[in-house]
Order: C-alpha cells, then structure tokens, then sequence
C-alpha cells in the first residue's frame, strides 16, 4: 500500500496511529503542503479533492481519514479499534467525532490560510482561533471521559481506541497552537500513555521521512 501524508496534517497523522496499531506497513509518499504540492494536477490525479490523506491498496485509492479507518477496521479486524457492544461503539464513535466533526475543520490548513490571506488574521490571532475551538471541544472530551467510571488508561478501556487515534494528534495540534493543557489532566494522561507506545511513536509528525 502506498500512503499519501504531510508528516504535520493531522488526519495523516490520526492514519498513521490507525496503519500502526493495525501492524499494517505502506509505502510513505509525501505531500508537500507548505508549498501547495496537493493541488498539482498529479496529485488530484489521485485525489481530485485535493487533500491528504489517500491510502492506495494496490486496487483502489481510499480518501477521507474516517472513511480509511473504518475501511480498515472491516478489512483487519484485529486488533480491534471499536470495543464490544452498540452502547460502548457509540460512545468510543462520539468522542473521535468531536474531534473529527467539531474541533478540526475548523481549525485545519484550508481555514486557516483563508484567516490569513482573506481577512488578515497574524499568528496571535490563528493561535487564539484555534485555541478557542479547541478549548472548547477539550473541555466537552474531559468532561465525557471523567464520567465514565470504568475508563482505563485511555479514553475507554485500557487498551487504544478510535477515540485516542483521533485524540493524540489533536493534542499534538494544541501544543503547535500554543494551547496549555495542563487545563485537561485526564486528556494529558492520555496522551502519555499513547506516547509510551510504539504505534503512536512511528506515527509521530517529526518521525516522518517529510518532517
């Protein structure tokens, strides 16, 4: 397989922890987003949405990071990404899709250069947009997980989730935001707990070969 990624992006990163915790080895293309390498004809060739990441099974190309993950938990169902049950699903579901649906568009590379070039935005302010909306949906994360009194040492159970494959680079888009999040003592457990293992290490934005 052939994995189309920009090491800092985080929907190539949240793909990446996926790829690895499934034992599942790609060929790494990168895609230079710094300099608009996604909107080449050659690119769009591949993906005529024009952004990472894009997985190449060899007869297909998968696009979109939600739709991959899953493709990947039908197709290698082992080690599991989803736990037991339709009531543990949708909660596991509900927490990755706060950061997938409500924390990060809003706050992915396309808004911000439009912040940017569109309506003047410095860095002070993409760092205090950013940092709001994250904020905001860190807040919501802490509060769901601290409520759940059978939690482990990951956002459910004691083993890695959707929710933490979403989670992780988040986090590590918090710290490039300058957002402190010493705010969310169980969301920083967390995230040490993932750093401590090998899936989440390799899948790191400065352990990639583009980074």
């Amino acid at each position: 397989m052939k994995l189309y990624s920009f090491f800092r992006s985080g929907t190539s990163h949240r793909l990446r922890i996926a790829l690895n915790l499934k034992g599942i080895a790609t060929d790494y293309v990168a895609v230079d987003l710094r300099v608009d390498e996604q909107q080449n004809e050659a690119f769009k060739a591949i993906n005529p949405q024009g952004l990472v990441p894009a997985l190449d099974t060899g007869e297909q190309v998968l696009i979109q990071s939600p739709a991959i993950i899953e493709w990947l938990e039908e197709k290698y169902p082992t080690p599991a990404l989803l736990p037991a049950g339709a009531d543990a699903r949708a909660h596991v579901r509900a927490l990755a899709a706060m950061v997938g649906c409500d924390i990060h568009p809003i706050n992915n590379r396309r808004i911000l250069q439009t912040l940017r070039q569109q309506f003047g935005a410095n860095e002070d302010a993409i760092n205090a947009w950013c940092g709001t909306w994250i904020s905001e949906g860190f807040d919501a994360y802490e509060t769901l997980i601290a409520a759940d009194k059978t939690r482990g040492r990951f956002s459910f159970g004691d083993t890695p989730t959707l929710a933490d494959v979403y989670l992780i680079p988040q986090v590590e888009s918090a710290r490039r935001f300058k957002v402190d999040l010493a705010r969310w003592p169980l969301i920083s457990a967390i995230d040490k707990a993932c750093g401590e293992l090998d899936a989440f290490k390799q899948a790191a934005p400065m352990a990639q070969p583009d980074a």
